[in-house]
């Protein structure tokens, strides 16, 4: 089993030797918030003892309070697009933001769990920005913990996975490994951190033993391989696990990829019952399950129906006693997205919309009648429109009664009239029932003629 020693024996013994300099020191600790920590003491500037004392308090702190940091994220799905826009320049956006945020917040190592990729192949330029945010992650010298999620190709991603563990990137993309922690080190003891990627029931059933095939029970298989794991271990071990799945009262968006298996697509949160915190991935929207159990949702929007989310990521400090908190930390948004609704008059010059203008918009027409050409026409005013829907006002129908329904006992007529109807929200006018007549007649003029050919 491989286990990576996070200690940093230089880091663990500068804590050591400061722990009483920085009780002093910790008022000066906010003197280098804001200050790029310099890569080795050699480049601070010899002449600025303050400065040295301040960055060396900025540092050893959150250790000397028995503090391990985690930044938690997921579902980044790079490669995806967004109404046929190309993303790639928001995702590296995000993957600028990432960097910075691990680098100021002085996280000790990043989890992300799953959806790394949108799809098994991903494209070419996908695949470059990964690998250029694996190497960046590992220049900053703090450890990375990845699993696969439902839209990765676990074994794909896992290529290579044992030698990119030598630079601190764990891809844990193998359900045999459940129960193989990454273990890190502080000065109260270890960290187990327990990958599990994403269990597709029908494929893991016979890895697990598992009596039934649906997520509930694969899921449950891996996390009783955990705590096995973690019996073995010394006593006050604290304990994270990343895992992909739909855990039962969280909220689903439209972007997210169906995992419905055996009927049932969600699990129990006590199936995570004992773990000091699990980093969770698949639900596009951030949300608290409990204290200790937490989706970080996706550093994007990836469909309308997230456009109220507030895009972030958690930063997770796990006590040495195994006491949770966490705090949002927002991700950049490119574009703001709204959903907007009306006629096509109102859309056009009602100044309730005026914040839409240079958002991307999913707008729903709801006119009577279909108007001519009303995405030319919105984009006028919403240059970054991307989607468009009709939804006519009611015309008094009985809902209730269905296209098949109204066909029963009709003329062809009649049928018609109610095709146009039932797709247009609206009854057909005198001049388009004429038409129809028209077309009906001479349908029924070439009939004799097709039949005897």
């Amino acid at each position: 089993m491989a286990e990576l020693r996070v200690g940093r024996p230089l880091r663990l013994l500068a804590c050591v030797a400061c722990l009483f300099i920085c009780s002093l020191l910790r008022p000066l600790a906010r003197f280098a918030d804001g200050l790029r920590p310099a890569a080795s003491v050699a480049e601070l500037r010899v002449g600025r003892p303050l400065r040295l004392l301040a960055c060396v308090a900025h540092w050893t702190l959150p250790i000397r309070l028995g503090i391990m940091r985690f930044l938690h994220t997921s579902d980044w799905h790079l490669g995806r697009s967004f109404h046929r826009v190309n993303l790639l320049s928001a995702q590296e956006a995000f993957i600028d933001h990432l960097i910075e945020v691990v680098r100021s917040e002085r996280a000790d190592a990043v989890l992300v769990a799953g959806d790394i990729y949108d799809r098994a192949v991903p494209p070419l330029p996908a695949i470059a920005l990964f690998d250029e945010a694996l190497h960046r992650l590992a220049a900053l010298g703090v450890p990375t913990v990845m699993i696969s999620g439902n839209h990765d190709s676990a074994r794909r991603l896992g290529v290579g996975a044992r030698l990119m563990e030598r630079s601190g990137i764990h891809l844990r993309t193998d359900p045999a490994g459940c129960g193989e922690p990454v273990i890190f080190t502080d000065p109260y003891g270890d960290i187990a951190v327990y990958g599990l990627p994403y269990l597709e029931p029908s494929l893991v059933r016979d890895e697990f033993a598992a009596g039934r095939t649906d997520h509930t029970a694969v899921l449950e298989a891996a996390m009783n391989r955990v705590r096995a794991d973690l019996a073995t271990r010394a006593p006050g071990t604290r304990s994270v696990v990343l895992a992909h799945a739909f855990v039962t009262g969280a909220a689903e968006c439209d972007s997210e990829r169906d995992i419905t298996a055996g009927g049932v697509a969600s699990v129990p949160a006590a199936i995570f019952d004992g773990v000091d915190y699990t980093a969770l991935g698949h639900l596009h929207s951030c949300q608290t399950i409990s204290q200790r159990i937490r989706y970080s949702g996706s550093p994007l929007a990836y469909s309308f129906s997230e456009a109220g989310h507030r895009k972030s990521m958690w930063l997770v400090d796990l006590g040495q006693d195994g006491g949770v908190t966490a705090e949002r930390i927002d991700c950049p948004a490119q574009r703001p997205l709204a959903r907007i609704r009306g006629t096509l008059d109102e859309l056009l010059t009602s100044p309730e919309y005026t914040t839409s203008e240079q958002a991307w918009v999913e707008a729903t027409l709801t006119d009577a009648h279909r108007p001519y050409d009303p995405m030319a026409r919105l984009a006028k005013r919403f240059p970054h429109i991307l989607a468009l829907a009709f939804a006519p006002q009611d015309d008094g129908g009985d809902p209730l009664v269905s296209y098949a329904q109204r066909l029963r006992d009709r003329t062809d007529q009649q049928i018609a009239d109610d095709f146009v109807t039932h797709v247009r929200g609206h009854r057909p006018d005198e001049r388009e029932r004429t038409v129809l007549r028209t077309a009906l007649d001479a349908a029924r003029l070439r009939d004799p003629h097709t039949e005897a050919v």
